[in-house]
């Protein structure tokens, strides 16, 4: 394959795109200025064929280096904020790592790797970067505790959704994301922003919610998602009162009807809207229509590229958005005999929709029948004086375990209603579920964690 025939991301800043910007809280880079400068101190002849473990301090730099790097480096595997530093060394290994390009060499100084130390914001450089091979895109699951599997993508693939998709070309888009961009929820969005000519807000580390949403109000945002979780927070903070975008959009997680119907209430002019995408499974489908779960007639058919079908109650997608390997001590077969990713995420038909009810590996077993914690907090969520909730196990000496959950109300929410809150929702779950699924008891908290890949908490449930 010739250079011509590799597309990087630098192929899509063009002169007439002078205007639009990446930004974080204190900084701003013209897309056009980043073909003309470095964030990597003039050091691109180090880079070509290199397999680069990306580790930047802030948003802002990685965006830079990723659009530098690609098409230059072999592979680059981005390195989120929270990666546990136990799991450097297996992940090195793992993806052949033998260098490292970081604005943070004293983090990285006993790696045992070869390091290209970025700067600050981008300087003009006499030596450009040349688009010389497809950079194979590697990023790291979530959710487990152990050693995250390193999961392979092509730029190609992980555009594959966005090509074509109107919103991502309009005039006048300003992306936003509560992701970080070093995972595929928020590089999608990143992505979106560069090859459809939009400008793209980032979020800051530590920066309060009311500070963030009031600096995306401030840069005109226009299209922004993030998981339910992350909205769910942002409806109880009461920081969207001054926010006005027009296109919402949902994924991650498990989006039920009540966080759809509190964001149509709050954004009553925005499209709002979840998607189903994995870091394995690439963008599967989106859903546009207001309502939980997705219409029965999308299995099976070939839409956009993308086959769905079920199997055992999981979903199972096939296209050229997925992944195409693991790489290292995870390098088992990703996809099965016909190329389909099974994604854990378990469904039911009721009539001619698929709701979701939760992972494969979180369920609960109270004797001997399982429940799937989404499910509950989907009854319980209902409530209009609740605001966000999970449900987790507890030990019994009779079933196992039973189901408890942690609610946190409204911020208007009467106190001194919560024992008849508290009635409420047990009879919402009575009225909705077996009667193995109903909690066996309601604990009003504060808040709930929310980990850094922007999904409810559960490593204590």
């Amino acid at each position: 394959m010739s250079p011509r025939e590799i597309f990087a991301l630098r192929e899509y800043l063009r002169p007439e795109l002078a205007g639009r910007t990446i930004s974080d809280a204190r900084h701003s880079a013209s897309l056009t200025d980043i073909l003309e400068q470095t964030c990597l101190l003039g050091r691109a002849r180090e880079l070509p064929g290199r397999s680069v473990l990306l580790s930047m301090s802030g948003q802002l730099l990685s965006a830079l280096a990723m659009i530098e790097l690609d098409g230059v480096v072999r592979r680059m595997l981005l390195c989120p904020p929270d990666l546990n530093p136990d799991h450097v060394q297996a992940l090195i290994n793992d993806a052949e790592i033998d260098a490292i390009v970081t604005d943070q060499p004293r983090r990285w100084s006993d790696a045992g790797v070869y390091l290209i130390v970025g700067a600050g914001l981008p300087e003009p450089t006499l030596v450009k970067p040349k688009t010389e091979r497809a950079t194979e895109w590697l990023m790291l699951t979530s959710g487990t505790s152990g050693v995250p599997k390193i999961v392979g993508h092509t730029l190609e693939g992980l555009t594959g959704a966005i090509r074509g998709d109107a919103p991502a070309r309009s005039d006048g888009v300003v992306w936003a994301t509560f992701y970080d961009i070093r995972r595929y929820g928020g590089l999608q969005i990143l992505l979106r922003a560069v090859t459809g000519g939009g400008s793209m807000v980032l979020s800051e580390a530590g920066e309060p919610l009311a500070d963030h949403v009031a600096r995306l109000a401030a840069r005109g945002v226009t299209h922004i998602s993030g998981t339910p979780s992350h909205w769910r927070k942002l409806l109880m903070s009461g920081a969207a009162a001054n926010f006005s975008p027009r296109y919402v959009r949902l994924s991650g997680e498990i989006a039920d009807q009540a966080v759809l119907d509190g964001l149509a209430q709050a954004f009553p002019n925005a499209s709002v809207g979840h998607a189903y995408a994995s870091t394995e499974a690439g963008v599967g489908f989106a859903v546009n229509d207001g309502r939980e779960g997705f219409p029965a007639s999308i299995i099976g058919q070939d839409r956009d590229g993308v086959e769905i079908k079920i199997v055992d109650g999981s979903l199972r997608i096939r296209s050229g958005r997925t992944a195409h390997a693991y790489v290292g001590r995870s390098a088992a077969a990703l996809a099965d005999a016909e190329g389909f990713v099974d994604t854990g995420d378990m469904v039911e038909l009721r009539g001619d929709r698929y709701y979701f009810v939760g992972r494969r590996g979180g369920i609960i077993n109270i004797g001997g029948l399982k429940v799937h914690p989404e499910e509950i907090e989907a009854v319980i969520n209902r409530h209009a004086e609740v605001r966000m909730s999970r449900a987790r196990p507890r030990k019994s000496p009779i079933t196992g375990a039973i189901v408890v959950a942690d609610v946190v109300l409204a911020g208007d929410a009467d106190a001194n209603r919560s024992e008849a809150i508290r009635k409420e929702i047990l009879g919402l779950c009575k009225a909705s579920l077996p009667a193995h699924k109903v909690p066996a008891m309601i604990r009003f908290v504060e808040q709930l964690d929310v980990t850094a890949a922007g999904k409810l908490a559960r490593a204590d449930a």
